[in-house]
């Protein structure tokens, strides 16, 4: 805004300079700036060079050229008046608002986030995952952060939603903290450690990863910032915002707002009531001149007159209801909805008349006494003071002063309600003599004063008391009169009329504004407070006039003008005239603007002397206005503009500006700019209809081409349309207004067919639209938009299958789009996979791709499908990360999209079993071509299986059956293949089992070919068994053989993968479940049998003698009993009566086995004791064998030999060969014949002591020399052999 106090001469430079610049050339002169200059002359360069050729008929290059750049210039110069136009009616409806107010209740829109911040906080999340930074995490935080990096932010869909500008931080978080909800919940229970502890350090950790570096005081700053800017703006502010939107230029906007008065909330409100005037007119005219828009029904062509005055009617009640004292403030009253008879006539003379009691002003008056002149024959030390007062109210005083300097600079206040108070002021000196009562008054001054008079301290004379013998007293003082608000001008002025002031006189004279509507001119005495007469101003017209012969007294004249009455005013000053017209021109609300006589402004611009500033300052930026161009956008009349169409352009320039701030606004206005748009609504008589429809079209454009609308606005502006449109039949009009033209309803429907369409649209790529559910609400709210723009109309209710059959028929085209680009995504991502992991391959890959590709080509082959090297085991891994894929999305749709659809869950199942069916597609293309008896795709059945079988809805449903059917009789085939193979493994391996018990089953299990059992770990612990006690001395061994370990390993095995599998259908699985403990009790007493056949055989081959000896083999054979025991348990347990019976007969088998096995173990050692009796049955008295083997005389004679032996050498030294082989034999006769029952005397005979006596010396000997016999000694030792 200017300052009047500025340089007006270096402004005027400046603004000249860029008025040359934006100045368009006129049609006939080549006048244009010098960009344009230098771009015409580059034109022209080619036709200079070319004029060797004859001259053509048709018109050069480069005129042409000049006459484009000359009508663009000409359309951009249209452009700019039509923007200019447009805000100055911008501009008077944030100065002066009495309609709207900026609403304080609307949702607070968050910060958008671009394509740079989206980079920004990927790299952030990425520093974090490769622990960069300095944040603290255990490993669940990680992972769900990982989780987080992949699925969400890069996401291209989330790619897509930040270029709409529809993604927000908000979003970003709580995606975020939904994503972790369900991790969080899944986690154990930690004492001392509550879950929603974890869920808040985790989302404070997620605040500080995504924030960054920066500081967040300062984000904190910004936001607070940024949160006032988008609740409630200033005035200024707004002027900023839409000079943005209308591309205004900063001095334009200067010489606009300086030549509108817009700071003067009295010349607005005068411009409201000239413009609602006008209004009032052109519905006359309408009304006679029937040029009416065409409506759907002749009779609503009255009921338009009757509402287009309805509305200024109200437009009038709501200006009249602002306080006069309080203009121009944003604190209004609500835009009433009045009913449609008339609030105010203007014509009516007998309404709203006024009385003397309505026009009582009140005043506030400050006496500032600064110092006494001329006080000499008082003696100095006297005491002086003075005393103030306004007629008829209270009387103040000064402090005292000595008479050799009487000075204050006291000020007293004063209220008062006369227009033209009286203002005493006395000065005393204190009385010295005893009997005096009261002080002696010096002298007085009465003053009038007005709101006009001066407000600077001037010298008064005084007037002397008798006895004073100072007769030049004067008085320094200052009077200031403030002007109350309902106060408009005031003066003295000449008058006569016809019904008041019937005489030429001149009077006191104001201006008083009782209401908006209402002014006074009212005449006042002295000491007053009720006017004498007063001049009701409704109706009035008043212009300048010549001066009226007759009348003597004033020099400019001017005059009020009503049908029956003429009243002449007169002035003694031109400035003071302009002045009292310009008021009386705002009360009147009259549409001639009274332009004052130019002679008269060229005579007083030479030799008169402006009395105020506000006429030379008003004059200047008027004069100044019209200099560069501006008065025609000034003075150009509202009422006959289209409104209409400039209303459009205001609203879809400030959406353009609205959908490139900084904030996700999903084209919701700002408080701010739904302010201004609803005030230039209600002031210039914009329809509603128009308004909502023009804001659909353009929203509709947006969404089109692929920004973010939130569907709640557009419902609440296809509510309004179609209450318009259709409520005429039902009585519901949402703004009063009843009349529908036949273009309102033609545009309806177009945008109700583009609005369907665009819904089904979304609905269909609800999944790129809607990403992860944001917005929030909004699928929902497009749902229940799509049901509204059902309806016929906007009482009857949408049949529910007519929407059930829309929605379906978009999640059909939807189950197809999405698995068309899921297809698409996954083929990209294979490839980047091969890439990284086989770069040499691929690439050598797609050059044999391309030559047998252009091979079949040129064959008329099928270009698809030819040419292509893939393995059916590349077809399959492709396909299960498909379905990894397939998973992901329903699983997403389930989370983000499943509480909008929940009226129409039938429809989502739908939409998810025809996702499903195609890529059951693929599904069986990639199977089909997979060899015979190949068990690889189980892994395929069990993600899917294991998805499908925990939701409710897709369990056993359509692909859900396809499935088991398709895989039933593989798994048939492979559980009799495994059967047959383990079979095979049970013969095979008992012919070649050697009995030795495994201690590990990786490296002693026979090699068998076997078909492989998919996603089975190998058990490390082999199942364990608790060994009899009467087993311990047996063997130490803990397993059995490893025929029966790999026996019971297959069978466990090949039970948990069927088990794994968790067939869905019960009988089915059933089925497998008993086949396989039917099996498995065959299986293993089969084991049983050949064990205990084995075992029995292998009794038969061993000694019969006294030195048998338990083998190893026997015991792991009992090993294999007692697992086979604890494996049934195991293996063939079965909860139907039928199959625990024959499990109870496994059960007698193996135990009877193993009694048997017990019987036939001590059966043998029964014959080898028999033996060993038999053998001892030989020595019975009486027998011809214990004649000749007596024990006695041989170990007599034994002993002997060996004694006469070693006397043989007595004087020689045994060699220790010699010395152990005698200790042997000596040790081994002694025990043996002891063992005989050789008695003790004949075992100890002397002869048995010389001999040990000798060979215990010999040892002796042989210690010292040789350094010890290796462990041999005489000795006695148990562990000798």
């Amino acid at each position: 805004m200017l300052d009047p106090s500025s340089s007006e001469e270096e402004t005027d430079e400046i603004l000249e300079e860029e008025r040359k610049v934006v100045a368009a050339p006129k049609v006939g002169g080549a006048r244009v700036s010098p960009s344009r200059t230098s771009e015409s002359s580059v034109g022209l360069q080619p036709s200079r060079s070319s004029n060797v050729r004859p001259s053509s008929p048709s018109p050069s290059v480069a005129s042409e050229k000049e006459k484009e750049d000359l009508e663009k210039m000409q359309r951009e110069e249209e452009e700019r008046k039509k923007r200019l136009q447009l805000y100055v009616f911008v501009m008077r409806c944030i100065a002066y608002p009495f309609n709207a107010k900026q609403p304080t209740d609307m949702a607070r829109r968050q910060q958008k986030i671009s394509k740079q911040q989206l980079q920004t906080v990927k790299e952030r999340f990425q520093s974090f995952l490769n622990g960069d930074t300095q944040i603290v995490a255990d490993e669940a935080f990680i992972n769900a952060v990982q989780s987080y990096y992949e699925v969400f932010l890069k996401s291209d869909r989330v790619s897509r939603m930040v270029q709409s500008g529809g993604c927000s931080a908000a979003d970003s978080r709580e995606v975020f903290k939904k994503h972790i909800e369900k991790r969080v919940r899944s986690l154990p229970e930690i004492d001392g450690l509550s879950k929603e502890t974890v869920l808040s350090s985790w989302i404070a950790k997620f605040d500080t990863i995504y924030r960054g570096e920066e500081d967040p005081r300062k984000h904190q700053q910004r936001m607070t910032a940024s949160a006032a800017s988008e609740l409630i703006l200033s005035k200024d502010q707004l002027y900023e915002m839409f000079q943005g939107i209308l591309g205004i230029k900063k001095f334009e906007h200067q010489l606009l707002y300086n030549a509108c008065q817009l700071d003067n909330p009295d010349e607005q409100a005068a411009q409201i009531r000239r413009e609602l005037d006008g209004r009032l007119q052109m519905a006359d005219q309408i009304a006679r001149g029937g040029k009416f828009p065409r409506f759907v029904s002749r009779e609503m062509e009255a009921m338009y007159i009757e509402e287009l005055k309805s509305s200024v009617n109200l437009l009038m009640a709501n200006l009249e209801s602002m306080p006069v004292s309080k203009g121009g403030e944003f604190k209004l009253q609500k835009l009433k909805r009045g009913h449609n008879t008339s609030i105010i006539d203007m014509g009516q003379e007998d309404e709203n008349q006024l009385s003397k009691s309505d026009v009582v002003l009140s005043f506030t008056l400050e006496v500032v006494i600064m110092e006494v002149q001329g006080l000499k024959s008082l003696a100095p030390n006297r005491i002086v003071y003075c005393t103030m007062e306004v007629e008829g109210g209270q009387k103040l005083q000064t402090d005292q002063a000595e008479a050799s300097k009487p000075t204050w600079g006291t000020q007293g206040d004063f209220t008062t309600t006369h227009p033209l108070p009286a203002v005493k002021v006395k000065l005393f000196t204190e009385s010295t003599g005893v009997l005096a009562l009261e002080d002696k008054e010096l002298g007085r001054v009465v003053l009038h004063p007005t709101p006009n008079s001066p407000k600077q301290a001037e010298l008064h004379k005084m007037t002397v008391s008798k006895g004073c013998p100072d007769s030049d007293l004067k008085i320094k003082l200052a009077v200031r009169m403030d002007k109350p608000q309902n106060m408009k001008h005031c003066g003295y002025l000449w008058a006569i009329g016809k019904n008041v002031w019937k005489r030429w006189k001149k009077r006191f004279f104001v201006l008083v504004q009782v209401s908006q509507y209402t002014f006074a001119m009212c005449s006042y005495r002295e000491k007053k407070a009720e006017p004498v007469e007063l001049l009701q101003l409704d109706g009035y017209t008043v212009d300048y006039t010549d001066p009226q012969p007759g009348l003597d007294g004033g020099r400019t004249f001017f005059n009020a003008v009503k049908e029956g009455d003429t009243v002449i005013f007169a002035s003694d000053d031109e400035q003071d005239r302009i002045l009292w017209v310009q008021a009386m021109y705002r009360a009147t609300g009259q549409s001639h603007k009274p332009v004052p006589p130019t002679q008269v402004q060229k005579l007083n611009a030479k030799g008169g002397t402006a009395p105020q500033l506000d006429a030379p300052i008003s004059q200047f930026y008027a004069d100044r206005a019209q200099k560069h161009g501006m008065d025609e956008f000034i003075s150009a009349n509202p009422c006959s503009f289209d409104h209409a169409s400039l209303f459009e352009m205001l609203q879809r320039l400030t959406l353009d500006h609205r959908l490139n701030d900084s904030y996700s606004c999903l084209g919701w206005f700002s408080p701010g700019q739904v302010f201004v748009l609803d005030e230039y609504c209600a002031r210039n008589g914009v329809r509603g209809c128009h308004r909502h429809l023009c804001y659909l079209r353009d929203l509709l454009e947006r969404a089109e081409n692929g920004a973010m609308i939130d569907p709640t606005l557009l419902h609440y502006s296809f509510a309004f349309c179609a209450s318009h449109v259709h409520g005429n039949r039902y009585g519901t009009r949402p703004d009063g207004i009843g009349t529908v033209s036949v273009d309102e309803k033609e545009r309806f429907e177009g945008i109700k067919d583009r609005l369907r369409v665009l819904l089904e649209n979304q609905i269909t790529h609800f999944r790129y639209c809607f990403p992860f559910g944001r917005p929030e609400g909004a699928l929902k709210a497009t749902l229940s938009l799509l049901e509204r723009v059902l309806m016929k109309d906007i009482v009857t209710p949408v049949p529910q299958e007519e929407v059930k059959n829309v929605i379906r028929k978009c999640l059909e085209q939807a189950a197809l789009v999405n698995y068309q680009r899921l297809s698409e995504y996954a083929k990209v991502e294979g490839k980047k996979r091969e890439m990284y992991e086989h770069p040499v391959f691929c690439l050598a890959s797609q050059v044999m791709d391309l030559t047998i590709l252009e091979k079949n080509q040129k064959d008329h082959r099928d270009p698809e499908n030819v040419g292509r090297l893939v393995t059916p085991a590349k077809k399959l891994e492709d396909t299960i990360r498909l379905a990894e894929l397939v998973i992901e999305v329903l699983q997403q749709n389930e989370e983000h999209h499943a509480e909008a659809f929940a009226w129409w869950s039938d429809l989502m199942v739908e939409h998810a079993e025809t996702f499903l069916s195609l890529y059951a597609v693929d599904m069986d293309a990639a199977l089909e071509v997979q060899p015979p008896d190949s068990w690889d795709s189980f892994p395929l059945f069990q993600l899917l299986n294991d998805f499908l079988r925990v939701d409710y809805n897709l369990c056993n449903g359509k692909f859900h059956k396809h499935l088991q059917d398709l895989y039933a009789p593989l798994v048939v085939r492979y559980v009799d293949l495994m059967e047959s193979s383990i079979a095979q493994s049970i013969h095979r391996g008992f012919e070649r089992e050697t009995w030795e018990p495994v201690k590990s089953l990786t490296s002693n299990l026979p090699i068998v070919n076997l078909p492989k059992v998919p996603n089975v770990a190998v058990p490390v612990n082999l199942p364990s068994f608790s060994t009899p006690a009467w087993m311990t001395a047996m063997s130490d061994t803990d397993n059995g053989s490893g025929t029966s370990e790999d026996l019971f390993w297959k069978l466990d095995a090949l039970q948990t993968f069927i088990r794994d599998l968790h067939w869905p259908e019960e009988e089915f699985g059933k089925h497998l479940e008993t086949r396989l403990k039917l099996m498995s009790s065959d299986m293993i007493e089969s084991c049983v049998k050949r064990t205990r056949a084995a075992f029995e055989a292998k009794l038969q081959r061993s000694s019969r003698t006294a030195d048998f000896r338990v083998p190893q083999s026997i015991c792991t054979m009992f090993n294999v009993m007692v697992d086979a025991r604890a494996q049934s348990a195991k293996l063939c347990a079965m909860e139907l009566g039928q199959e625990r019976q024959y499990h109870s007969q496994i059960d007698n088998l193996i135990e009877e086995t193993v009694k048997e096995m017990i019987t036939l173990l001590v059966a043998k050692f029964v014959v080898i004791l028999e033996s060993v009796l038999a053998k001892l049955s030989r020595y019975d008295e009486g027998t011809l064998f214990s004649s000749f083997l007596s024990f006695t005389q041989w170990y007599t004679s034994t002993m002997n030999l060996l004694g006469t032996w070693l006397t043989d050498r007595m004087d020689l030294q045994l060699h220790v060969y010699q010395l152990k082989i005698l200790i042997r034999i000596v040790k081994k006769k002694y025990r043996d014949f002891r063992l005989q029952g050789v008695l003790d005397s004949t075992l100890n005979s002397k002869m048995y002591d010389t001999v040990r006596n000798r060979l215990m010396l010999e040892e002796a000997t042989a210690s010292v020399r040789e350094g010890g016999m290796q462990g041999i000694s005489m000795k006695d030792s148990d562990t000798e052999d």
